[in-house]
């Protein structure tokens, strides 16, 4: 399991942080550090906020008992990860929900038949959420960002300053024309000084600033944190049932289990977080402050929504959706196609393909444990 949350955060860190590299807010090591905070504290988070996202992986998915439920635990385990590592390796942002999926799918089959996977629970439990939430993040980013570039598009932001105890704060206007802000003449006395941080920098005055950047900042923290509260709970209900199948010997209290897996989770997107989001924040489409804000808004709102509800969708498949609308709004010509080609074809593998490793993982465990 651990390995499955050090794969996730390797992959997914990318969706929340991407778009700050993107619309040049901050570079790289900066930005995946951000995002392995948030996404940590997101997947603690979890233990308490996303108990439904449990119970949707732990009951009903199957309609009978594994001979060997930890050969069945291990496969599915098994075929995630191996794919999930290796899209991450060719900087492909897949989906670890999907992944674990295709594991359950294919490791079900060859363990218990096809009739023992529960396909109308696993179909309106599971499927249904991830099939709509691609199509839903690209209507609400598209319809989000013109809104947002008719409120924010101009905003300049705010500062507040304190001004010396003797001094002129003066602004100069973009046609070179200055004016006063605030004179204090009064030895020994200060004041304070609220404008832009234009203003305020031309004054050489330091203060607290809120510009786009901050809120980008947060958004991008925000959607991480979601990142984190929709995965965690997924990987964590694959260990229950793993240490389940060893005996109460090999139980854990399940806020350790959430702790290990926020832990794995974090180091996985510091250390190997950067190929994927190198390709979501350079070779799918330019961006700004206000793309970017919208792409984050809808990521952070729908995957912390559905983790909530325990409605599992793919955190990868909603931002990667957002960034292609976000594209999509200027023009065919704003996206690079070719690179959306290969993201796509990565995310239809990836069901079959971990649902085949998981199935070889079956009978190739089968005779050793």
């Amino acid at each position: 399991m651990l390995a499955l949350a050090y794969a996730n955060g390797a992959n997914d860190v990318s969706k929340a942080i991407a778009t700050l590299v993107g619309s040049g807010v901050t570079q790289y090591r900066t930005a995946v550090l951000w995002g392995t905070l948030w996404t940590a504290l997101g997947a603690v988070a979890s233990a308490s906020l996303a108990t439904a996202m449990l119970k949707t992986f732990t009951t009903g998915l199957f309609t009978t008992e594994a001979d060997s439920p930890i050969v069945l635990g291990a496969a599915v385990i098994g075929g995630a990860i191996l794919w999930v590592l290796f899209a991450s390796w060719q900087g492909l942002p897949v989906s670890t929900t999907h992944a674990i999926i295709g594991g359950i799918s294919g490791g079900g089959v060859v363990a218990l038949g096809v009739n023992g996977i529960a396909w109308p629970n696993l179909a309106a439990k599971v499927i249904v959420p991830l099939a709509l939430s691609p199509v839903a993040a690209f209507a609400v980013t598209w319809a989000l960002t013109p809104v947002l570039a008719a409120t924010l598009g101009r905003w300049q932001g705010y500062c507040v300053c304190l001004q010396p105890s003797v001094g002129v704060v003066i602004a100069i206007d973009p046609k070179g024309k200055s004016r006063f802000l605030y004179q204090n003449g009064f030895s020994g006395s200060s004041g304070i000084v609220a404008a832009t941080p234009q203003q305020c920098g031309e004054a050489r005055l330091a203060g607290l600033t809120v510009s786009m950047d901050s809120v980008h900042w947060l958004s991008s923290g925000a959607a991480s944190f979601a990142r984190g509260l929709n995965d965690a709970p997924k990987i964590v209900a694959l260990m229950l049932i793993f240490l389940a199948s060893g005996g109460p010997a090999h139980q854990m209290p399940l806020p350790v289990v959430f702790v290990l897996g926020a832990v794995a989770m974090g180091i996985g997107s510091f250390f190997g977080g950067r190929r994927v989001t190198a390709v979501l924040a350079e070779k799918v489409t330019t961006m700004d402050h206000v793309e970017g804000l919208a792409a984050n808004l809808t990521t952070s709102a729908l995957v912390s929504a559905t983790a909530v509800m325990g409605l599992p969708v793919s955190a990868t498949h909603v931002s990667g959706s957002a960034i292609i609308a976000i594209g999509a709004r200027k023009g065919r010509a704003a996206i690079r196609w070719a690179t959306v080609r290969e993201i796509v074809l990565a995310w239809l593998l990836t069901v079959p393909v971990a649902a085949v490793l998981a199935g070889l993982l079956v009978l190739l465990l089968r005779p050793i444990i």
